[in-house]
């Protein structure tokens, strides 16, 4: 009874055990953040379209709903394209100012939390969401200046915004998972992801026809406020020996480029940044896809009304959960790299049938296709994490949280210029684009897998051969 004993004072600096992992787990708290964050996006910008429309004397009668599918009209009225323009340039003024705020305390915040612990890395961006939807709501009832929208994101990126949620997820994971199972583990957040989409996509437009703008955002308050109280009070801290660090010091932006310019083993620097290449591509590609997918489904041929676009938008983001079971599967006979490879082809096909597709059967079998086309992103995300300590996985997440906030970026400018630019001889080109792109991340992790089998055999022939020279 006495050895019996013993393990219970052992247990508190050791990370928690698979039972408390699945009672606090940190899924939720992604769940929650999503859900904030994908209600948030797309009604802030309706509500600019009919604020700055109706400042202008644009009414909605002269939408595209009214002027028929693809014959040019609504794009023809001068008006509009005032309005489309200023919308966009507003998003594009509140995307940016959030970007590059965000770009400087999300690295000072992932690498300070690998020191501190991941708990108030989680906190902070939170209250920041939170914080953001209040003034958003406070811009409604008043009817404020559009200009405090920017200001709500400024403040939600000086605290690490959206970008920080994931670096700090997704080192929570990476600090409490063996890395035989780390993959899965990561898909399964990523899989939260996607479930988040889908419930605020189709529930935020429904409810927003119904009541408006005001209550959804209400629930996107009560989202992220539920979120921070979660990490406050239920999240167990993954880190295993907490210390003292300071917040405002260059150490922590050293940390991150130390990553790729000195990491522990010689071979990681160049895997460090081919695996970050793939990782900025495929994302990149998957983004701007996405930008468009309603663009393009709204236009003619295929001309869905906004029930079709609903489940459409659906439709993708099912990918996540059957990427996870097929994740889940395959792993069973495959490796993680060949995983990612078949998960590629899937996009490369999905997205060559979607370039093609003219009717609506085939556009859903173009969504079908896809299918395993999120299977990639979790194996680079474990295979980078991987590849730097125990104590770097947070300056790690967030440099790989930074490269997506720029895929974001990149991919609105490259995939929302690319699509006008190319009506005139195939409105699908962009798909066709991005499928020809996703061969570049397929080529890498092919090569990184070969070169590794490779370097493994000849060790082990190496050390095969060692007692025959004794």
């Amino acid at each position: 009874m006495a050895a019996m004993a013993a393990p219970p004072p052992a247990e508190p600096p050791v990370p928690p055990g698979p039972c408390r992992l699945s009672l606090l787990a940190v899924e939720p708290l992604l769940f929650l953040a999503t859900v904030s964050l994908g209600l948030q996006g797309p009604l802030a910008t309706q509500y600019l379209w009919d604020r700055l429309g109706a400042e202008h004397g644009y009414s909605d009668r002269n939408s595209t709903e009214s002027s028929g599918c693809g014959d040019g009209n609504a794009t023809a009225d001068p008006l509009r394209q005032e309005v489309e323009a200023l919308v966009s340039h507003w998003n594009l003024y509140i995307n940016l100012g959030g970007f590059f705020v965000s770009l400087f305390s999300v690295t000072l915040f992932g690498a300070w939390s690998d020191g501190v612990g991941r708990r108030p890395a989680l906190i902070l961006p939170c209250a920041g969401m939170a914080l953001q939807t209040a003034i958003y709501l406070l811009v409604m009832y008043l009817e404020l200046h559009v200009a405090f929208f920017l200001l709500g994101r400024i403040l939600s990126g000086l605290t690490g915004d959206y970008n920080l949620i994931l670096a700090s997820c997704f080192s929570y994971v990476a600090d409490t998972s063996e890395r035989r199972a780390r993959t899965f583990r990561v898909a399964v957040l990523e899989a939260c992801l996607g479930t988040a989409g889908m419930v605020a996509s189709i529930g935020g437009g429904q409810w927003r026809r119904a009541q408006g703008y005001i209550n959804p955002f209400w629930l996107a308050f009560a989202a992220s406020l539920a979120a921070t109280l979660y990490a406050a009070f239920f999240l167990r801290e993954s880190v295993k020996q907490k210390k003292a660090a300071k917040l405002f010091t260059l150490s922590h932006y050293k940390a991150v480029y130390r990553l790729y310019t000195a990491p522990e083993h010689p071979s990681s620097r160049w895997k460090l940044a081919l695996y970050t290449l793939a990782f900025f591509l495929i994302v990149t590609v998957h983004f701007g896809a996405k930008d468009i997918y309603v663009l393009y489904e709204l236009g003619f041929p295929l001309c869905w009304a906004s029930d079709l676009i609903g489940y459409g938008s659906a439709a993708s983001y099912l990918a996540y959960l059957s990427s996870l079971a097929g994740l889940r599967l395959l792993q069973l006979c495959l490796e993680d790299t060949w995983v990612a490879e078949i998960g590629l082809i899937s996009n490369v096909a999905g997205l060559v049938v979607i370039s093609l597709a003219t009717t609506t059967p085939l556009m859903f079998t173009g969504y079908g296709v896809l299918f395993l086309s999120m299977a990639a992103t979790p194996v680079i995300r474990s295979k980078l994490s991987k590849l730097v300590s125990e104590t770097e996985q947070g300056a790690l997440f967030a440099s790989v949280a930074c490269v997506e906030g720029l895929c974001s970026l990149v991919s609105t400018g490259v995939f929302n210029s690319l699509y006008p630019a190319t009506l005139h001889f195939m409105r699908g080109f962009p798909f066709l684009f991005g499928a020809i792109i996703l061969l570049i991340p397929a080529a890498i992790l092919g090569w990184i897998q070969i070169w590794d089998s490779k370097h493994d055999y000849n060790h082990f022939q190496d050390a095969s051969l060692s007692p025959t020279k004794d």
